[in-house]
């Protein structure tokens, strides 16, 4: 029972429910929830990404954090261009599921990580000492929620969202 509520068991339970959102906003798949194919790629005026932008964003960011917490070797893409994908829409049906799908499965390896008691969420990294797999998890939840943000207002400016 004392373990229910110890420092690293809360942290691991808040972790995941913050990865997969929903806590104060939307989630990534409440937000893309039947959108019309017609609308992944437009930009409305005045926003400088369309939703597949941002979707394509989101998979590379989580991906290269995911990447950075596991492998001291990894070498991110070069800022900026390599985290925004340049077509303002994905070429085929493929390509935008491709994208869905990388997300959820890269999700769920830091789910994974999180739930594995083998893991310490608290020790810095080799090569980046005031980094740990803790700030990183809120790292990719803290920038999906923002982005998945800018999905629902795009969607809102499109008249496309309840």
């Amino acid at each position: 029972m004392a373990d229910l509520y110890t420092i690293e068991t809360v942290a691991r339970k808040e972790l995941t429910k913050l990865i997969m959102g929903g806590n104060a906003h939307a989630t990534f798949e409440e937000a893309i929830h039947g959108l019309p194919d017609k609308l992944r790629g437009v930009k409305p005026e005045g926003m400088p990404y369309s939703i597949w932008q941002l979707v394509d964003h989101i998979r590379i960011a989580q991906w290269d954090i995911l990447k950075f917490s596991t492998n001291p070797e990894h070498q991110s893409p070069k800022w900026p261009e390599g985290y925004w994908h340049k077509n303002a829409a994905p070429k085929s049906d493929e390509e935008w599921q491709t994208s869905i799908d990388q997300i959820h499965s890269d999700r769920q390896k830091i789910l994974d990580m999180i739930s594995d008691r083998d893991t310490d969420l608290f020790e810095p990294f080799e090569t980046e000492q005031a980094q740990t797999l803790f700030r990183e998890i809120l790292l990719i939840a803290d920038h999906a929620s923002y982005h998945i943000g800018e999905i629902i207002v795009i969607r809102r400016l499109l008249r496309a969202w309840h």
